[in-house]
This record gives C-alpha cells, sequence and structure tokens, in this order.
C-alpha cells in the first residue's frame, strides 16, 4: 500500500487511461459474412470479470490501477499464475506462496510506477514501497466475483444457444480448484456456465493457455470436429457444417487485447467485451448474428468501488 492514498483525481485519471485503450470492433468489419461459430472468453465475458475485483483492490488500498495486471502478465509464460492456468501446478500453498512473491517483485513494481509517472506527472516523484497484497484474499476475491453471470452477455449466450443456428464454443483460461473445495466440481463441464456450450476448451486441462496461438489452432480443431461429427443432423445439414469450420468463420469476444490480437492472427474475426460495458458488445454481436440477444438489464455501466471492497493486506 502506498503511504499515502492516491487523490481520487489521480485514480480517475488512470482509469481513463486504461479506458481509452479498450476500443470495441466495429460491426462493420464483421457483419459481410454470417458465422458458423460464436467463441467466447469465460471470465469478464460471460461471467464478471475478475479484473473488477482487481481495480477495486487496488483502488481501496490506493494502488495505481493496473498494478496487479501488470505484474502477472510480465511473469508470463511461467509466473505461478500461468502454470496454474495450464493445470502445471495444484492450487496448494506452494501456489499462493509463489503468486504472492510474482506480486511483490521490486523491479517490476520500479518499471509500472515509472511508466505512469510518465503518463500521470502529478504521481509522486519518490518511488514507493512495493505494494502489501494478500495474494490469497485477492485469488478467492476474483474467483467469487467471476461465478456471477455477466447481467448482459449471460442473456445473450442463453438466446445465442436456444437459437439452434450456430456452434456455441468457449477458450477459456481456466484453474482447477481442489477437490475439497466448495468450488471444486467433480465433473468440470457440469457447470450452470459451462453447460450452455456445444465445445468448451479449457486451459488447465489441455496445458496451454491464451495467448498461446497453439490453443487458437486447438479450438478451431474441436469446433471443426463438432460440426463435422453433427454433419448429418437436421441442424448440421441446414447450417453447412459437412464443409467443416474455418477460421474466418469464427467469432470471438474477449476482454484482453493481447487474447484478441492472438485470435486475428488465427484468422478469427473478433469482438472486444470492455470491463464493466459488455452490453456494448452484444450490441455488436446482435448485428454479427441477425438476432435480437438483449435481456432487460439496464445499459448501464459497472462502476468501481471505492469502499466496498474489503480488501486485505
Amino acid at each position: 500500500m502506498l503511504e499515502e492514498p492516491l487523490p481520487v483525481e489521480l485514480v480517475l485519471e488512470a482509469l481513463d487511461q486504461i479506458k481509452m485503450s479498450q476500443s470495441k470492433d466495429s460491426p462493420a468489419k464483421i457483419q459481410n459474412r454470417k458465422p458458423k461459430v460464436i467463441l467466447f472468453d469465460i471470465g469478464g465475458v460471460c461471467v464478471i470479470s475478475p479484473f473488477q475485483s482487481i481495480l477495486d483492490y487496488e483502488l481501496n488500498l490506493g494502488i495505481p490501477p493496473g498494478w496487479v495486471n501488470f505484474s502477472i502478465s510480465k511473469t508470463a509464460p511461467d509466473g505461478f499464475w500461468h502454470r496454474l492456468e495450464k493445470g502445471q501446478i495444484p492450487m496448494d500453498d506452494d501456489f499462493f506462496a509463489g503468486f504472492s512473491r510474482d506480486l511483490h517483485d521490486p523491479v517490476r513494481w520500479q518499471t509500472f510506477y515509472q511508466a505512469q509517472q510518465a503518463k500521470n506527472p502529478k504521481l509522486p516523484k519518490q518511488l514507493p514501497p512495493v505494494p502489501k497484497i494478500d495474494a490469497r484474499w485477492l485469488f478467492f476475491d476474483m474467483m467469487s466475483s467471476a461465478r456471477a453471470p455477466d447481467p448482459w452477455m449471460f442473456p445473450a449466450l442463453q438466446k445465442l444457444k436456444a437459437s439452434g443456428k450456430f456452434i456455441v464454443a468457449a477458450l477459456s483460461n481456466t484453474v482447477i480448484f481442489p477437490p475439497d473445495h466448495e468450488y471444486s466440481k467433480a465433473a468440470f463441464f457440469d457447470d450452470p456456465i459451462r453447460k450452455n456450450f456445444d465445445v468448451f476448451v479449457s486451459s488447465a486441462h489441455v496445458g496451454l493457455r491464451k495467448p498461446d496461438p497453439r490453443i487458437y489452432e486447438l479450438a478451431l480443431k474441436k469446433v471443426d470436429e463438432f460440426a463435422k461429427e453433427h454433419a448429418n443432423t437436421e441442424r448440421g445439414r441446414a447450417l453447412g457444417w459437412d464443409e467443416g469450420i474455418k477460421p474466418e468463420d469464427i467469432v470471438f469476444l474477449d476482454d484482453i487485447g493481447e487474447n484478441l490480437k492472438a485470435a486475428k492472427k488465427a484468422g478469427f474475426d473478433t469482438i472486444k467485451v470492455t470491463l464493466g460495458k459488455a452490453f456494448e458488445a452484444v450490441e455488436v454481436l446482435e448485428e454479427v448474428t441477425g438476432l435480437e440477444l438483449a435481456g432487460d438489464h439496464p445499459k448501464i455501466s459497472i462502476k468501481p468501488n471505492f469502499k466496498g471492497t474489503k480488501a486485505k493486506i
């Protein structure tokens, strides 16, 4: 935690910079052809973003917004977070100790803080101590928040599935909880969210995570196999699944820029889902699919929580 909490105006300026870097793809880029597959990320798309929990945590501790995400991203590909999402290590005390070390690296903190100073000269010139973060508490707060369906995207997912006009698939960076944990499922895919998908590619089960190009190749392989296996069904014949699935047949929704860039390189069309504003992506998805997908939830952005999070250090 910083010795002096950041002034609210500095926090708001930082949030504005984050939002400015997030832009949704134009419907005009992908509406010229109708896709066969709608491929969803889960966290931050179909369910409430764990990044919302991170942002609330940072704001309540006076940490410049973006530090936790920066720290996680800069430990790729072999940081403890990434290894957990690839199913390489269990979720145990060793993981949380390693994750905590990743969040308290002084060199990364200096790099991050200096980058924030370059954007915002109002920040204190002297480098503050590395913020103290309770990695275990933050992790489970993120997992808890990400269990709630997104109020805009989840109804759209259900309507899309009910239409039967598309292969509905998921490509998600996931974790596997210990068998005795309350979030653990004996059958991982027997879940109120996961059961909506024809195909589900889970990073922790396949040993790859986004944005590794190989996981996009795997997702394409899996949806192509699904299409060909069901090509002789009434639905498959009507939708031309006998021809299989090509990269250009897929529209992918994600909330992380580097994951979308990798998807574009794989040949997929993409839709950006902005933190707290998934209704914008639903509007794009409606234009792409030609379906009415919006639910009844008001189109009002989710605001950062400055006081409600019981953040721990």
